[in-house]
């Protein structure tokens, strides 16, 4: 029988946390990887900046590369002053790397497959660019809608795609990491059914037959490993440019 390639994003509850209002708070299969996520970042963080040496061993050089990565990405698109902005940028791209790189490793549990934490991190960062933006710059922050340069005529319906496009920012930005991870952890998945069901089914003619579809399924996973880390990064530097609206607004 093949392999469900759904089930692999099925949510288990481990035990009951209590009760609010007649429903159950329940400590998920989700939430253990979220908490192993953070609790990976943390050793990372704290294992590279405990005892610094002047030559940096593998951690710390991990460690120094990471937060040079993220401030390099914010300074070349929000510039200096997005650097305030720095502990939110770095949390978001280290959370959202690290769970894919464990959702890689078989028989784990990637939580950006559910579109519900994507869409909490997109509005987490819609919300930082809208208060921000209006506490920043008043009523200026809506210069953001108003592109200089555009003729009179024309103004009108290009305001409208703005706020529009404004708008639909956490659709997009959280779509964009849901759909890639789930697409290719289903691919994955398939392909590598696909193997065990040909030798079990065609006995050692399968597992010959099978060398084809196993050979692609090592080389999706080498590109999983790629979409992961190119996922985290899209999603950074979008909330750099997204941010940078609210600290320099207008075209």
């Amino acid at each position: 029988m093949a392999a469900d390639p759904i089930h692999q994003f099925q949510i288990t509850k481990l035990f009951t946390l209590g009760h609010i209002g007649g429903q159950e708070i329940a400590f998920t299969n989700s939430s253990a990887y979220m908490f192993g996520a953070v609790a990976i970042i943390s050793l990372l963080m704290i294992g590279g900046s405990a005892g610094r040496q002047l030559v940096p061993g593998r951690i710390q050089s991990m460690a120094e590369l990471s937060y040079e990565f993220v401030a390099s990405t914010i300074r070349s698109t929000a510039g200096s002053e997005g650097m305030k902005f720095f502990p939110l940028i770095f949390s978001l791209f280290m959370f959202i790397c690290v769970s894919n790189l464990i959702g890689i490793i078989p028989y784990t549990f990637t939580i950006s497959t559910h579109l519900i934490v994507t869409a909490a991190l997109a509005l987490v960062v819609f919300f930082t660019v809208l208060i921000y933006g209006f506490y920043k710059n008043g009523l200026k922050f809506l210069k953001i809608f108003v592109p200089s340069g555009i003729p009179i005529y024309i103004l009108p319906l290009v305001m409208f795609i703005e706020i529009l496009t404004f708008f639909l920012r956490p659709v997009s930005h959280s779509v964009r990491l849901f759909a890639n991870m789930l697409a290719g952890h289903i691919a994955l998945k398939v392909f590598a059914g696909f193997v065990a069901m040909l030798g079990v089914s065609l006995g050692a003619i399968g597992w010959v037959g099978g060398v084809l579809p196993l050979g692609l399924t090592v080389a999706l996973t080498a590109l999983e490993l790629l979409v992961a880390f190119l996922q985290a990064y899209v999603f950074a530097i979008l909330t750099c440019i997204y941010l940078n609206d609210a600290i320099h607004p207008g075209h």
